[in-house]
């Protein structure tokens, strides 16, 4: 069965970062269980999505034909990241740790993507009921640390974070493959080889 794959690099140090060869090794692996399945790329260091201001904002809750030219720019690139989202079957991030957290990049992209009405919407007893069902998703992460367990754990707010945005969007089968332990001594070394091991494809 031939899968649509969404790969979301937000690490800015191109072929040298971790996260986005741990992410290619995701693909690889999703491209032998399905053959001819399609990937499509989305960098964001090379496509900066803008923070969040008033013009952005007030294209979401204003009726498409009554917006304004400035309106009509800013929704533009909200609107073309989410319809890569709902045609994809699989998605893959790229989030390594920046300051035990995901990197601006990646929270800017994710602000452009949670879309109320669109992406997520409040039933009528009030709780909400995300939009991109049936996906699954892949967070390849890395990091200097190990997070994953031991004294640092509770620092680890990337899984946590993406685990609850991406579930409240609907993004529910979340499967985080670490490369934990970058500079430290003794684990550096298989560091890599240790997260392409724990990859499995369903």
């Amino acid at each position: 069965m031939v899968k649509n794959i969404l790969h979301i690099i937000s690490s800015p140090q191109g072929e040298a970062s971790v996260s986005k060869k741990l992410g290619n090794v995701i693909i690889e692996k999703i491209k032998f269980k399905y053959p001819g399945s399609i990937v499509k790329e989305r960098n964001l260091v090379t496509t900066v999505f803008p923070h969040l201001d008033e013009v952005q904002i007030g294209s979401w809750f204003t009726p498409a034909g009554d917006r304004s030219r400035e309106q009509l720019t800013a929704v533009k690139i909200s609107d073309e990241a989410i319809l890569e989202l709902q045609e994809a079957d699989i998605l893959v991030f790229g989030a390594p740790f920046y300051n035990f957290a995901i990197p601006s990049t990646l929270k800017a992209y994710l602000d452009h993507i949670a879309r109320p009405g669109i992406t997520f919407r409040y039933l009528e007893n009030g709780q909400p009921e995300g939009l991109l069902k049936n996906k699954k998703a892949f967070v390849a992460t890395a990091s200097s640390g190990v997070y994953s367990e031991g004294p640092f754990q509770s620092f680890d707010f990337v899984s946590p974070y993406l685990t609850f945005l991406l579930g409240f969007l609907g993004v529910t089968d979340i499967t985080f493959i670490r490369a934990e332990g970058l500079r430290i001594a003794g684990v550096k070394e298989t560091a890599f080889e240790k997260a392409v091991g724990s990859i499995t494809i369903d």
